[in-house]
């Protein structure tokens, strides 16, 4: 038998994907999206009618939930389209180190200190309330393997 300490394990991910199928039809503005292969939260969607030969077309316009950056669609209302599994969860901030990474605690304790200060407005409100000495809590949201800060908002919970 082989020595523990040659064996390579590899581990995998649980297998679930990282989007489902929904119809066209059944999706909501304000709701999220892929888009040219891009988690999208949807800001505008339009239905034409049936045409001649086929299907009502739904016209999409979504964000990208992590660059900002502006995506359109079209499909038929009865198709499906594939919608990105999306997580949103709150950690108070304890640190920020000298090369912008984020400590992060979440509600049971855990810390991790994965992600960096985002860019733009978020990032300067996020920096501008720390330097001040305001106990911080960021918006990190998840999706397809990606993960960023948000928002922020000052922790009115400790305040007493």
């Amino acid at each position: 038998m082989a020595d523990l300490e040659d064996t390579q394990f590899h581990t995998g991910d649980s297998g679930a994907s990282a989007t489902y199928p929904m119809q066209c039809s059944a999706l909501r503005k304000n709701g999220f999206v892929m888009l040219k292969a891009r988690p999208c939260k949807i800001v505008e969607m339009s239905t034409s009618k049936t045409g001649k030969h086929g299907h009502a077309k739904v016209h999409f316009v979504g964000i990208d939930i992590f660059s900002g950056k502006k995506y359109e669609d079209i499909c038929p209302s009865t198709h499906n389209m594939d919608v990105p599994h999306v997580k949103r969860e709150d950690f108070q901030l304890t640190d920020i180190s000298d090369d912008n990474y984020l400590s992060l605690m979440s509600d049971n304790g855990d810390l991790r200190e994965d992600l960096k200060v985002p860019e733009g407005e978020v990032g300067l409100q996020l920096r501008t309330e720390y330097d001040a000495g305001k106990d911080i809590l960021c918006t990190v949201l998840k999706s397809c393997g990606e993960e960023v800060v948000i928002a922020v908002k000052t922790n009115t919970a400790l305040d007493k």
